[in-house]
């Protein structure tokens, strides 16, 4: 997990200067600089309007009496896209839009619920049955 967290620390800011310097050399600096700055503006944004839309659909399922994982789910993965739209760069820009498109998102979270259900559900013990 160390070296996973170092490789992304460390190859993530590589690639991000990379593409703003080849940018930048394409469409002059200031023009570069003012794309990034614009797509976090727009990111932030949208992560707000879709996370205000999130959070009345987790309300209206608790007033339901449902369980929101999914609306849960959906949250955690705008938060994510926030924070990296928040983060200067064209690559993590890139992901931070492709986790607000909705259909892209389900299909992360589909994989995240199957992979929360792998760990999680296989390790647990058999329900136990108590008769009374």
């Amino acid at each position: 997990m160390l070296l996973k967290l170092f490789l992304a620390f460390t190859i993530i800011p590589i690639i991000e200067i990379y593409l703003l310097i080849e940018i930048g050399s394409m469409f002059g600096a200031l023009t570069a600089v003012t794309l990034v700055i614009l797509t976090g503006f727009l990111g932030a944004f949208l992560a707000r309007m879709q996370g205000l839309q999130t959070l009345y659909r987790i309300q209206e399922s608790l007033r339901e009496g449902r369980m929101p994982s999914g609306e849960l789910l959906d949250a955690l993965l705008i938060v994510i896209a926030g924070l990296v739209l928040l983060t200067p760069g064209f690559l993590t820009d890139s992901a931070g839009f492709l986790l607000l498109i909705p259909a892209t998102r389900n299909s992360i979270k589909y994989w995240l619920r199957r992979q929360i259900e792998l760990r999680y559900m296989s390790n647990r013990p058999e329900d136990i049955i108590i008769e009374q």
